[in-house]
């Protein structure tokens, strides 16, 4: 990684902001914490954005064009992931409520849906 920047110091400070990259789609789903849980904050993931972009702020004409390109970017990015992240909230809520559904039908199939397979239905033929 060092390789890609200008000397250490820049190389640390995008450290930084990869650590805070990474909190914050943690605190909007799109990634899991070490116990493969997704988390869903919207208010830490805003606070994440928000402290990146004053990082801009404050870096501002300390930067490369390349760095300060690289950090739009990402601010960018996770601005855009965060006005989608409701969507992926619920609909990694409905999956798992339906995982939940089949995960029980297993554990108790008596109390699972039943499909009476014996009768034809009205328009079919015996």
């Amino acid at each position: 990684m060092a390789d890609m920047f200008a000397d250490e110091d820049a190389a640390r400070f995008f450290q930084v902001v990869q650590m805070l990259q990474r909190s914050t789609m943690l605190h909007m789903g799109y990634v899991p914490d070490h116990e493969g849980a997704f988390h869903y904050n919207l208010l830490e993931a805003k606070e994440g954005i928000e402290v990146l972009r004053m990082f801009q702020k404050k870096t501002q004409g300390n930067l490369s064009d390349r760095e300060t390109q690289m950090l739009r970017a990402i601010i960018s990015e996770l601005q855009m992931q965060f006005t989608k992240a409701p969507d992926v909230h619920r609909k990694r809520q409905e999956e798992q409520a339906q995982s939940d559904v089949v995960r029980e039908t297993f554990a108790q199939p008596r109390d699972g849906p039943v499909e009476d397979l014996s009768t034809p239905a009205s328009g079919e033929e015996e």
